[in-house]
């Protein structure tokens, strides 16, 4: 565990054509998607997948549309990913919308990205009279869930079932498209915590070197659970094309709120998280252990199977059968990256027997920068990083971080129709993700924080309010945080505060009366031994939720 190890072999391909084929070539037969349809499990094997994408594509090139900028916006499904693979397999260019975004904003992306063609889901029905008005541009609407074309839209079964009888007529144009590895392919409009959206330009070489180097640093698991937004790239680039590159079976949830049935129902062996999910696994785990009364054998068990890993012996798989059983019973390995995570969730997991490899992407590195190895893991940290990315510190502070600039195969072209914010950040091939952070002794990644949520205190002394939070979310009865300047209660002096949603069912469970009270000591005891300028001296107890993105990050 404390050194870097020879890279995996990885067949190296130019492009997604290429990545299909050959899986199609070795291991045509497999699974390639598992999802459930009412109550009956779907499979689609590699050789299938890939004739709906011709099938599909095809159809797109009857209507001339082989080469436009296309939209789709709906819920995870098996449609959705022929969508996506149909049109990076051609010349043209996806436009993943987020699902949770407004009419209006919808609009806004559609207008901006010159989107031609929009497939939607049934939930956007309603919308779709007022976006035609306001993008005439768009040529064709396509139903997900419709089975006849309509004059408003067209069906997505009708239209990849014209495809068909197309293909089997000859009709190989789109088989027979070459694309340009070097030209925009994926234009995502970023859902981030601060600021406008910007549509991120990515090609079809930079998401390729994502699976292809990630794959080399990566040992991924071949059946995954695939949880996560797909217009998000951690799930669209890493938990699809990457371990469609892997040869996996990759398993579609279908709603957030049935993630853990699924698990139940798919029985994974890996599964892609955002911290926020892994909070609400571990938090769950310890929960349902104290309802058993079995938490305080858990906390015995684990320092006594640590001690037996170390002369040789795993009993983890004994030790802590129940906990994995509630994840299914196969599950080894979950890689959680998208923002700062609590380290003890990283040796949590791997203390019990389930591979936890912490890393760092971000969508303007196609999104995958660094993660940890299974053989190389330190969940205080992000990882080794990619062999083909260099990574340089910019600005670097007293405490030797500095703003992480990243420069390889996987950095955007830029931001689209926006040459004044490409040129802010994008100099001589280096992209500053505006991250802070340091490489260690052992050559992996710590990142602290953003550069736009840093705090400078009145001293001049620089406060990263990640660090914090993760501190704060170890106190059981708080659900969520951010930590931020404000003024003293006298309003002579600026002092670090933390907002709070409290868990209430948490809170009348502990017996808690005076939750400002309580909070404060409990926030000053785990603060115990931080300098004296990142004390948290200030609490504010909010009564709802923070506003997300659909990645369950907190809009700051």
């Amino acid at each position: 565990m404390n050194k870097n190890y020879a890279l995996n072999k990885v067949t190296k391909v130019k492009n997604i054509k290429e990545m299909l084929d050959i899986a199609v070539q070795e291991v045509g037969d497999k699974n390639a998607f598992e999802y459930k349809d009412k109550n009956k499990i779907i499979c689609v094997t590699y050789k299938d997948f890939l004739q709906d994408i011709n099938e599909l594509g095809t159809a797109l090139a009857s209507i001339g549309m082989e080469d436009s900028h296309i939209a789709v916006i709906g819920e995870n499904s098996y449609k959705w990913i022929t969508i996506y693979l149909t049109v990076l397999k051609s010349r043209g260019v996806l436009v993943p919308i987020d699902r949770e975004l407004s009419c209006n904003d919808i609009i806004k992306v559609l207008k901006h990205s010159d989107s031609e063609v929009l497939f939607y889901s049934e939930r956007y029905e309603k919308w779709v009279k007022k976006i035609k008005q306001e993008v005439p541009e768009i040529k064709f609407f396509i139903n997900l869930n419709s089975n006849e074309h309509n004059q408003i839209s067209l069906s997505y079964d009708k239209l990849k079932k014209i495809g068909k009888e197309l293909l089997e007529k000859q009709h190989t144009e789109y088989i027979n498209i070459k694309s340009n590895e070097n030209a925009l392919k994926l234009l995502v409009y970023t859902s981030g915590t601060t600021g406008e959206p910007k549509g991120v330009m990515l090609t079809e070489h930079n998401l390729i070197s994502v699976a292809y180097f990630g794959l080399q640093i990566a040992d991924v698991e071949k059946r995954c659970l695939s949880i996560l937004p797909y217009h998000h790239t951690y799930e669209a680039v890493a938990g699809i094309l990457l371990q469609l590159h892997n040869h996996a079976c990759i398993c579609i949830n279908d709603s957030i709120k049935n993630v853990l049935k699924n698990i139940q129902l798919f029985k994974p062996s890996c599964v892609y998280l955002v911290p926020a999910f892994a909070e609400v696994f571990y938090k769950n785990i310890w929960a349902n252990a104290k309802k058993t009364g079995k938490d305080k054998l858990l906390k015995k068990m684990i320092p006594i199977s640590n001690t037996l890993r170390k002369v040789g012996i795993d009993l983890r798989p004994i030790l802590f059968k129940s906990v994995i059983n509630a994840f299914g019973g196969k599950l080894k390995e979950i890689i959680c990256g998208g923002a700062p995570l609590r380290p003890e969730i990283g040796k949590f997991f791997n203390d019990i027997g389930i591979t936890f490899l912490n890393g760092y992407g971000i969508t303007e590195c196609s999104p995958l920068v660094s993660v940890n190895r299974v053989k190389f893991n330190d969940s205080s940290t992000v990882g080794v990083v990619l062999p083909c990315c260099k990574i340089k510190l910019e600005n670097i502070s007293s405490d030797g971080s500095g703003e992480v600039c990243v420069k390889g195969d996987i950095v955007m072209k830029g931001y689209y129709k926006d040459k004044e914010k490409t040129d802010k950040v994008l100099k001589d091939g280096w992209f500053n993700t505006e991250d802070f952070g340091y490489l260690n002794k052992k050559g992996q990644l710590v990142i602290n924080g953003r550069k736009k949520n840093k705090i400078v205190l009145d001293n001049g002394e620089n406060v990263y309010p990640e660090e914090l939070e993760n501190y704060c979310l170890g106190i059981d009865y708080i659900q969520e945080v951010v930590v931020k300047l404000a003024q003293s209660s006298n309003g002579k002096k600026n002092v670090i505060c933390a907002e709070v949603f409290l868990n209430e069912e948490k809170v009348k469970e502990l017996g808690i009366t005076n939750a400002k009270e309580k909070l404060q000591e409990d926030i000053n005891l785990i603060c115990k031994d931080l300098p004296l300028y990142k004390k948290i001296t200030k609490i504010e107890i909010r009564k709802n939720e923070f506003e997300k993105t659909t990645t369950n990050k907190i809009k700051r």
